[in-house]
């Protein structure tokens, strides 16, 4: 027998032997999880199935990653569905995302807003720029915010380093500002260089006591950076009102829990709400606080339900002065947003921003306040069209987060809580913030602002609107459940209240 015939049966009986007990070490594992299922009485089909009962755990996991890339219509998923994921990524890399054929909405939905066309729509060179809304003339710094999309409250923690970063170089590029979210003021928001809206929320992360209170001192240190223009006080957000910020202990990092002034690997768990604010009194009192050591204009962020307390707030400024008004209302949807939230909260409590919009600027005009306090819009409005029903809706400025989110790279991998986000955006694992670079996604974010900018513009010229924040309620139509549209304004004043009406506690 020559050598190649004895290499060749050594390396079969190699391979053999190789099967024999991969089969061996299979059957005995399966055998294991037999009796391992049918002897466990925690999950039922595991118990009447063993074995292949714990396939459906595997086929529910791996449905949500087919349903998004195989199975779902382009505009079917939620809460972002395909057909705005590629506008947003096309913008961010600058592409080409104008579409054939026609339209693939359902224009006939109820709720789905129609900005009305003129007949003679202005001509590109007759268009301008919008003119910049000032924030705090009160104030000894008022803030000029030029940018008809700004990125909104994302905090430190919730995102990566590289993410942050990268937000903050393309604000400075766009020319918009960012607002901190309410995890503190992180050197990664100032090394851009672009305006800072810091957030206080109820744990008043960065300017906090070892109490947990506010801390005057810290907070006027914070202020005294060049780049922060605002304060923006939480009082809620979409993803969770009625309930503090959670971000896993599994994301608290040593420099996230340095910044935040809590223990590193815990959970880091806020106040339901601020501990000094109980009514619309304190609320302004609060306020008052905060502008006097800020020095800077100065407002909050809530979400509507009941809404007869804006009416009350309104009440307290007319007996204070003007003066005394917050500078500014940042209004966020109750559908969700970038933050984990418990799904109680995040899906059932709070007005969706379609209706609790144009429900405050109402209140607002009505009590004399409107050009007092400027209205900030966020909640989903990721893109053009969105963000000009806002405008329509009466907002003065608008802000998006998830929106931003997807223009660095974000896949709705539905990761943001896990840390193990698949693009970095949202985990503190370094291998897998590889390929986030903030040069490259700085530009990104750029971009997304600089379309947005333009496509708002175009519907406002289709409109006949000079610039976006000349839109108006009669501008848009809202489709109905007969098949019909009303105009906006229209709609606003069937569902005026009469009188001003709260929910109260039994």
């Amino acid at each position: 027998m020559d050598l190649l015939t004895r290499l060749t049966m050594t390396g079969l009986e190699l391979l053999s032997t190789i099967f024999i007990f991969v089969v061996g070490i299979t059957v005995l594992a399966v055998i294991l999880m037999y009796f391992t299922d049918k002897s466990q009485s925690r999950d039922a089909v595991r118990h009447n199935y063993p074995v292949i009962g714990r396939f459906r755990d595997l086929f529910t996991r791996l449905g949500e990653f087919f349903r998004q890339y195989f199975f779902a219509l382009d505009r079917e998923e939620m809460p972002f569905n395909r057909a705005e994921r590629d506008w947003i990524y096309k913008s961010a890399k600058g592409q080409n995302n104008t579409h054939p054929f026609g339209s693939t909405r359902n224009l006939t939905l109820v709720g789905c807003p129609i900005f009305i066309n003129c007949a003679f729509p202005r001509l590109d060179e007759e268009a301008t720029d919008p003119p910049a809304v000032e924030f705090g003339p009160y104030t000894p710094n008022p803030y000029r915010a030029p940018s008809v999309i700004n990125v909104s409250a994302m905090s430190y923690g919730s995102l990566s380093k590289p993410a942050v970063q990268a937000l903050s170089r393309g604000a400075a590029l766009a020319g918009c500002y960012m607002n901190t979210g309410e995890g503190g003021l992180a050197p990664y928001h100032l090394e851009g260089g672009c305006d800072i809206v810091f957030q206080m929320g109820t744990a008043k992360y960065g300017c906090r006591d070892d109490a947990g209170m506010l801390d005057d001192a810290k907070l006027a240190t914070i202020a005294a950076h060049s780049s922060v223009k605002m304060i923006e006080v939480k009082l809620a957000q979409g993803a969770k009102p009625g309930k503090g910020g959670i971000l896993p202990g599994v994301k608290v990092t040593k420099e996230i829990a340095k910044i935040r002034h809590i223990p590193v690997g815990k959970p880091s768990i806020s106040p339901n709400r601020h501990p000094e604010i109980d009514n619309v009194e304190e609320l302004l009192d609060f306020i008052d606080r905060v502008r006097r050591v800020s020095q800077l204009p100065t407002g909050f962020k809530t979400v509507m339900g009941a809404y007869g307390w804006v009416d009350d707030l309104c009440d307290a400024i007319e007996r204070r002065g003007v003066e005394s008004a917050p500078d500014f209302i940042t209004l966020d949807g109750g559908d969700g947003g970038t933050g984990a939230a418990p799904m109680s909260l995040m899906d059932n409590v709070g007005l969706p921003l379609k209706q609790a919009l144009p429900m405050l600027t109402d209140i607002l005009e009505r009590r004399g306040l409107r050009n007092r306090i400027k209205v900030i819009a966020s909640g989903k409005l990721v893109t053009p069209a969105e963000v000009a029903w806002a405008y329509c809706a009466g907002a003065d400025v608008v802000n998006t987060a998830r929106g931003f989110m997807f223009s660095i790279g974000c896949i709705q991998a539905m990761r943001c809580h896990t840390n193990s986000c698949p693009t970095g955006v949202t985990t503190h694992k370094k291998h897998l913030q590889g390929g986030l670079d903030p040069k490259v996604k700085a530009k990104n974010v750029a971009n997304y602002v600089e379309k947005m900018r333009k496509d708002v513009a175009m519907i406002a010229h289709s409109c006949g609107a000079p610039h976006a924040r000349a839109l108006k309620p009669l501008h848009v139509r809202i489709q109905q459940g007969d098949g019909t549209s009303v105009p906006l304004d229209e709609l606003l004043a069937k569902r005026r209240p009469k009188a001003p009406h709260e929910y109260k506690d039994a």
